[in-house]
């Protein structure tokens, strides 16, 4: 909701007036005017100011002298203008600066609450809203309003019935070229839409309503109907000559489509800039004949996203030529990425492998150096290659030295990225303009490596490690604590040597100041958080440095360190550190509490904190590795994986969101439990099916004061299923504080009924969408569940609903 503020108009003269003075200034009761409000204060409400020229003590009303009464008389008119001028209000202002203060207005609610004060307001805000999502039934498009004429920005890809062709018959029964005129008429001005395209006759719709469109992402989950190539596309390219933004990256097509219609609309081609083919659902992604032709097509490429594949094994994967075609092509590139398709499939790796595979990519160390040094601008890159790159270090002190506008970096199976001997930096830790790191799979980091990277990039406010079998925590918390003043963003994840409470205890340093945090909920035996140097360091000629490039020295640097560290917190030197390590310094004596905190042990930043969880395993013991204290934390994501064949009945009910209940502000949930298989149907005898899994994993969420939910249920990967059961909805329907429920599957109509039926339920609820956005979404025609007429049915009666607010 908006802040109102009552703006009280002072007095300058807080003493009564001469009664020769005839003026009814004196008796005034002139009213404060309040925002928003319209009971009127008068001026023994308002706050005095005792500095005025006639402020005077010990005297009576009939005791001023003649030349102040002279200053009074003469000086009225103009102290009655002041007046008037003091209580101006926000809605003085000129419309200019109120239009640029609810433009900078990003929450749609607070929008909202503006458009409601006054119609003044409400013209301002609908004039300065350039973005907008529709989530309506389809059926009702021709009652949109037309005072949204300034939005350039319109998604029309959540329409209910989700998933349906946009002014489809089966969507709408109204003329589909009247609800294409009316959208037209309502938003005049877009150039950037996104849309879900079931088949091409979509893209033609849209591209002659807006034939200016700049910007087009494509949404589909459906299998790509039979048509021919470039179907989808043509249509786009012939009407939209402006367009400089294409986004497939949520849309299922076939590699062979885009090509060819690159090189029917040269110009077209030509004029993009932005170009997103990371699709989650290819299997093998495009070729390097097919990334050449697209990026000769497009030489004014800024920012490119290709899923591809760099396995030697498979015909047209990707290596040295392909990289180079795309430096040499695209020369004015500042955002790459170059991610192997089995890295998008999402899939966890083995934490007990060694980190490296069994085949090399063909990508050596001089295609590396030819490839950056011609992407001069590069600002950001991606390198998810999933197959060995050895001996990179060179190569990316390359890239240091040619791309210093490099800000963010992510690197997948990069071997050798530093050398971590001696004190002179090398390879990735000379990328020293770095605020965003990703390492996947590095099979060689170790925590001398790490104290490297964090010595030589110390402007890193993000940080990601994921698969690096040799790191502990004894490097990661070093790096922590060499971060401490700028990292506000970890991911700690598939890490062999890094459990729950180890990560947790690596971040100590940064307790305070962390914002973002991703760690896998694998719990420790017996793990003592004040037992940090206990930990296993791994091989010792792995963590050799040297400080001058004599004496060589181990991870007992890190311990140096840290007391330097807390010296300085004892002291008063750095008037903002609040950490104090656990080496002994502080334990328990009255300045240390013996966890790694100087006086504050709570989460005080984190906003945000995403979790990774076996299934079997429960949540209730995140609390107990130091994750209690979250007391600004608004935000969670939990994804459970695994598979339930073959398991047992869970030894407890509930998986543990009741846990959650203690932090305090928690009012967004994402619980992704699309990567669970089991039985949709009979479970063999001593198992569970999907239906009574569900009940496990949502059991509890009742206790949490959620607004907003996103649901992803398990799957039966037999029959492609992923559907809501009737506990689930059930134990749903006790959110009573549920504003919006997005469930990632399929659903029966009576079983969501359940949501709008309980009456406490009823207060809130007011926003409900079933989308199947996995690969491949199911054929609604075909489904026994949820299809147009019941999708319109569960919404009515949603609608129905008496909303307080």
């Amino acid at each position: 909701m908006a802040e109102y503020r009552i703006i009280h108009v002072p007095n300058p003269y807080p003493y009564p007036y001469p009664n020769s003075i005839n003026t009814d200034f004196s008796t005034s009761t002139r009213s404060t005017q309040c925002v928003h409000s319209h009971t009127p204060l008068t001026n023994k409400d308002a706050s005095y100011s005792r500095g005025s020229p006639c402020h005077t003590t010990n005297h009576t009303p009939n005791s001023y002298s003649p030349f102040i009464s002279g200053f009074i008389s003469i000086n009225l008119k103009t102290l009655k203008t002041t007046m008037s001028a003091a209580a101006a209000t926000i809605t003085d202002l000129p419309e200019a600066i109120l239009a640029a203060i609810i433009g900078l207005v990003s929450d749609t609610r607070s929008r909202n609450s503006v458009a409601l004060v006054c119609r003044k307001f409400s013209s301002l805000e609908r004039a300065t809203r350039t973005s907008l999502t529709l989530r309506g039934n389809a059926r009702d498009l021709h009652l949109i309003p037309t005072c949204f004429t300034s939005v350039s920005d319109l998604d029309l890809s959540l329409l209910s019935p989700w998933g349906h062709a946009l002014l489809s018959p089966s969507a709408s029964s109204t003329d589909p070229a009247l609800l294409a005129q009316r959208l037209r008429v309502a938003f005049p001005s877009v150039t950037s839409l996104t849309v879900y395209s079931r088949s091409s006759s979509t893209v033609q719709i849209v591209a002659n309503l807006w034939p200016g469109l700049r910007r087009v992402k494509l949404v589909r989950w459906h299998l790509r109907p039979q048509s021919l190539l470039g179907a989808d596309f043509d249509p786009l390219f012939q009407q939209c000559q402006t367009l400089s933004d294409l986004d497939l990256s949520e849309f299922y097509y076939w590699t062979d489509d885009l090509p060819p219609v690159l090189e029917a609309h040269p110009n077209v081609a030509r004029s993009l800039t932005k170009l997103n083919l990371l699709t989650a659902s290819f299997t093998e992604g495009f070729k390097a004949n097919e990334i050449r032709s697209i990026t000769e097509a497009c030489p004014k490429l800024q920012q490119l996203f290709v899923a591809c594949m760099f396995d030697p094994r498979y015909i047209g994967f990707v290596g040295e030529e392909a990289l180079l075609a795309v430096s040499t092509n695209c020369p004015e590139l500042r955002v790459v990425h170059l991610i192997d398709t089995s890295s998008l499939a999402n899939a966890r790796g083995d934490p007990n492998d060694d980190g490296f595979t069994s085949e090399d990519a063909q990508i050596g160390r001089a295609a590396l150096i030819d490839f950056f040094s011609g992407l001069p601008l590069l600002e950001e890159l991606v390198l998810d290659v999933c197959k060995n790159v050895r001996d990179s270090g060179l190569a990316l002190e390359v890239l240091a030295s040619k791309c210093p506008r490099l800000r963010a970096l992510k690197v997948g199976q990069f071997h050798g990225l530093c050398s971590a001997v001696g004190s002179q930096l090398d390879g990735i830790a000379l990328c020293q303009g770095l605020e965003s790191l990703s390492i996947k799979n590095s099979a060689d980091l170790t925590d001398m490596g790490l104290i490297e990277i964090a010595r030589g990039c110390c402007k890193l406010a993000k940080f990601e490690v994921y698969g690096c079998k040799k790191i502990t925590v004894k490097g990661l918390r070093t790096l922590a604590c060499l971060l401490r003043k700028t990292l506000v963003d970890v991911s700690i994840s598939c890490c062999k040597n890094l459990d729950a409470a180890g990560s947790v205890c690596a971040l100590e340093p940064i307790r305070d100041r962390i914002q973002r945090l991703h760690i896998d909920c694998v719990w420790p035996r017996d793990f003592d958080l004040n037992q940090v140097n206990d930990y296993d360091v791994g091989d010792d000629e792995s963590v050799v440095m040297s400080r001058n490039g004599n004496d060589d020295m181990d991870l007992k640097w890190s311990d140096d360190y840290e007391h330097r560290i807390s010296k300085k917190c004892k002291y008063g030197s750095d008037g903002d550190c609040s950490y104090m390590p656990t080496n002994g310094y502080a334990n328990g004596n009255g300045h240390g509490n013996g966890n790694g905190f100087w006086s504050d042990e709570t989460w005080e930043r984190l906003h945000y904190l995403s979790l990774w969880i076996e299934v079997g395993e429960l949540l209730t013991s995140l609390p107990e590795v130091g994750l209690d204290e979250c007391p600004n934390l608004e935000e969670i994501q939990i994804r459970v994986e695994g598979d339930c064949r073959g398991r047992h009945k869970p030894t407890q009910r509930e998986f543990g969101l009741s846990c959650l209940s203690r932090f305090p502000r928690l009012s967004k949930m994402k619980l992704d439990c699309g990567d669970t298989v089991g039985y949709a149907l009979t479970a063999p005898p001593g198992q569970m099916d999907l239906s009574l899994w569900e009940r496990f994993f949502l059991s509890g969420i009742g206790d949490l004061s959620l607004s907003e939910v996103d649901y992803w249920p398990p799957q039966d990967r037999d029959v492609n299923q992923r559907s809501l059961w009737l506990p689930a909805a059930g134990l749903l329907a006790e959110c009573i504080t549920l504003r919006k429920l997005f469930i990632h599957g399929t659903a029966h109509e009576h079983f969501m009924m359940f949501l709008v039926r309980n009456p406490n339920l009823n207060l809130s609820l007011r926003d409900v969408q079933l989308r199947g956005d996995y690969y491949p979404a199911p054929e609604n025609e075909m489904s026994t569940e949820m299809r147009v007429d019941s999708c319109c049915r569960f919404e009515d009666a949603l609608n129905r609903r008496l909303i307080l607010d």
